[in-house]
């Protein structure tokens, strides 16, 4: 049947719109002057374990921040920093032209991001720019973008690595999905938090973040497998990582979190629910590739049961897991019911 007339006429005017959404925020990115303290307003979505030592960076820097939690409690020491605090992500990007987010899952980013009624989005102006760092889905972040341009906003997704020191550190790394030329308008903004790089278009940044998570992984079990082996032959296991640290099994999981585990430094600096989420998004990405790789699908059902400690990072509670039946007194440590 033939396409009438007023509905061809009705999806060209469409896709004109849509083509001069996206033109307008290229044309405004391009031409606007560097980002700065003096004509950048930030708002922040999410001051968790990363969040908070995140926004602290840019408050510092000399940034207006407005920020939003879910429990204002968090927030308070941004407050006290200088921050404005705001009932809804809503309200906070209508004070905002670059709006950043990381919460916990797919299901928050959306919820922040792309609600009607209190999302970020809906309230953004024109020009505005979306920043999720949230580790998500990379087809939300393609949602999330199309959404901005029809808007005339434009949307990047740059989910991080490093934990909370490297947070605490500015030390990040950073990986950047979407537009390259808005990623290289916002590196003043990112050179505060650690190094930027630009993995592609959008959705590109969380492929690559969850193949680092693949890879974080398999490395922190191997350290905490290996320390526990050293336990076991009778090493002392501080100079044993010190031993290691210089050769090819050194790495960065172990210059992190060696000695923490050593000191029984149970404070999260990321929560294993989380890297449970993240391995899982994962999975989903091998089941429609066809790829057949059993040790993430061992690393995720060995992970689910172990619900007990959900404050801890999950390679110390996977070490203190494997020496629960430990008949010594070095390094057991009973794992608490709550």
């Amino acid at each position: 049947m033939p396409v009438p007339r007023r509905l061809l006429h009705l999806r060209s005017l469409h896709r004109r719109i849509r083509y001069s959404h996206t033109s307008i925020v290229r044309h405004l990115m391009a031409s606007a002057e560097p980002i700065s303290p003096s004509n950048t307003r930030v708002g922040w979505i999410g001051t968790g374990v990363m969040g908070q030592s995140m926004c602290a960076h840019l408050i510092r820097a000399g940034y207006t921040l407005t920020v939003f939690n879910r429990t204002p409690s968090k927030a308070q020491p941004l407050v006290d920093l200088g921050a404005h605090f705001a009932p809804s992500p809503h309200a906070l990007a209508t004070r905002s032209d670059v709006v950043f987010s990381i919460v916990g899952y797919p299901s928050d980013v959306r919820s922040v991001l792309l609600d009607p009624a209190s999302g970020a989005l809906a309230a953004l102006r024109p020009g505005g720019v979306l920043v999720d760092m949230t580790t998500s889905e990379p087809s939300l972040a393609a949602e999330i973008a199309e959404a901005a341009a029809a808007k005339g906003c434009v949307s990047i997704d740059a989910p991080v690595s490093g934990g909370d020191r490297g947070a605490k550190n500015g030390t990040l790394a950073i990986f950047a999905g979407g537009e390259e030329s808005t990623v290289k308008k916002l590196e003043p903004l990112f050179s505060l938090m650690g190094k930027v790089n630009h993995m592609g278009g959008s959705g590109k940044g969380q492929f690559a973040k969850l193949a680092n998570q693949v890879t974080i992984a398999s490395t922190m079990v191997g350290l905490v497998e290996g320390m526990v082996y050293a336990h076991k032959a009778g090493l002392d296991v501080g100079l044993y990582l010190d031993a290691i640290s210089t050769g090819a099994a050194g790495s960065r999981s172990l210059d992190l979190y060696g000695k923490r585990i050593l000191k029984r430094d149970l404070d999260p600096g990321f929560f294993v629910n989380h890297f449970v989420k993240d391995l899982g998004i994962c999975l989903k990405s091998v089941r429609i590739w066809g790829l057949l790789c059993l040790a993430w699908l061992s690393r995720n059902s060995f992970m689910c049961p172990l619900g007990l400690m959900a404050k801890v990072t999950w390679a110390l509670r996977l070490l203190f897991w494997s020496l629960n039946d430990s008949t010594t007194s070095l390094f057991f440590l009973p794992i608490p019911e709550n």
